[in-house]
């Protein structure tokens, strides 16, 4: 059984086309620039050189088609027809409260997508086009949504609401939703796997950290809390998001330095995080160099401001589950950066977190950077968003 799992940007596509007996990658490629000038496609297999098409694209169902010739192409490809490809799995960012598990796509489930676009302006419609270039090619074929929001939908009441007039969540779905779900889910679920456990019987804290970061507190195997919210702006600091701020500075910004609303939204989401206070850049490596190399003193707050941060969190989440097993980084930075996990666990040793330096700066894949006997045991696991996509989409079609 072979899946192609989609994530469908405005003018991009990523895929995947993973073969479910083994759950191996038989294909991953990127289609860029999509309805712009210069749009090509580069596809890799293992043990061969890149596959690189350029050619305009003007849509997304052109985007597809060429990415389904370029998977049966005689000589780049890595099946023989479009008949093996058994199921679509589909990254869409927002579920809103209608989906707290992965669906097989119907016109009701496409209406509920279309229905948050409200809160996910920049990607649900993405998702949306998406699929319905992948239903014009492949009528027959079935097609899952897996959302971003999903996992978090079992958090309480208390957690989710915002303490704001209870008719604005009823009017107009404000309360946090939470993002990086399906991350969080497959970095949760192989902890478990590492530490030899049911997942029902451990508490869990997740740090997703990329160019956006959230950090999530799993509780016997369910989400209960997470740092992202209403949107992907709330939260721990990340590249160019500022994360959590006095709201009072939004109307401070608008009254005093007379920015339009949307001067302020641009400013928070792409003008702000760790660039906005270093001035060097929303590429860690290119602060980290700063900081430590070349002594520039806001690249090191900026790091500082960032590990404080994330410290934060995983300090909250283990109050509010009332302890905590394990600690996971994961993503670009959770992964690859020794000297940002050292940074954030400085501290943790109250907790029963101790972090072997010599594990930590030598690690490379889904291994433990804790001492030997830690109480809390700290974990480097890469994520893999896609495989879970993948897993969802072979279970509910099989069903």
């Amino acid at each position: 059984m072979n899946i192609l799992v989609i994530n469908c940007g405005s003018s991009s596509l990523k895929y995947q086309l993973i073969s479910m007996e083994n759950e191996k990658v038989l294909a991953k490629g990127l289609v860029e620039r999509i309805g712009i000038e210069g749009s090509n496609l580069v596809q890799k297999v293992e043990g061969r050189d890149k596959y690189i098409i350029t050619k305009p694209m003007n849509n997304h169902t052109e985007a597809v088609k060429l990415v389904l010739d370029s998977l049966i192409d005689k000589d780049h490809g890595v099946i023989s027809s479009m008949d093996e490809i058994s199921a679509v799995g589909h990254r869409v960012v927002h579920g809103g409260e209608n989906y707290s598990k992965s669906v097989l796509i119907n016109d009701d489930v496409l209406k509920s997508i279309e229905e948050c676009s409200k809160l996910a302006p920049l990607h649900n419609p993405a998702n949306i086009i998406g699929i319905n270039a992948c239903k014009d090619l492949m009528p027959n074929v079935p097609m899952v949504a897996v959302f971003d929001t999903a996992f978090h939908q079992t958090m309480p009441d208390y957690a989710y609401m915002y303490a704001l007039p209870y008719e604005l969540y009823s009017k107009y779905s404000i309360r946090k939703y939470g993002f990086h779900g399906t991350s969080h889910r497959y970095v949760s679920k192989e902890a478990a796997k590492m530490l030899s456990k049911d997942i029902s019987e451990l508490k869990i804290i997740t740090c997703h950290i990329g160019n956006g970061c959230s950090v999530a507190a799993i509780k016997n195997g369910k989400c209960i809390d997470t740092s992202m919210g209403f949107t992907p702006l709330e939260g721990v600091a990340m590249g160019t998001r500022s994360g959590n701020i006095d709201p009072a500075v939004v109307t401070f910004l608008i009254k005093e330095a007379k920015l339009s609303v949307d001067e302020v939204e641009n400013l928070l989401n792409k003008k702000s995080g760790v660039y906005g206070i270093s001035g060097v850049s929303s590429d860690f490596r290119d602060i980290k160099k700063a900081a430590f190399q070349e002594g520039n003193k806001r690249a090191e707050l900026a790091v500082n401001l960032f590990n404080y941060r994330i410290k934060q969190y995983i300090g909250s989440y283990a109050a509010a589950m009332g302890g905590v097993d394990c600690i996971v980084f994961t993503a670009g930075i959770g992964e690859n950066s020794a000297v940002t996990r050292e940074g954030i666990c400085e501290g943790l040793e109250f907790l029963g977190a101790e972090l072997d330096k010599v594990k930590n700066d030598a690690a490379t894949d889904a291994e433990y950077i804790s001492v030997e006997g830690s109480k809390v045991k700290i974990l480097v696991i890469p994520t893999d968003e896609e495989l879970m996509i993948a897993r969802d989409t072979k279970e509910i079609t099989l069903a």
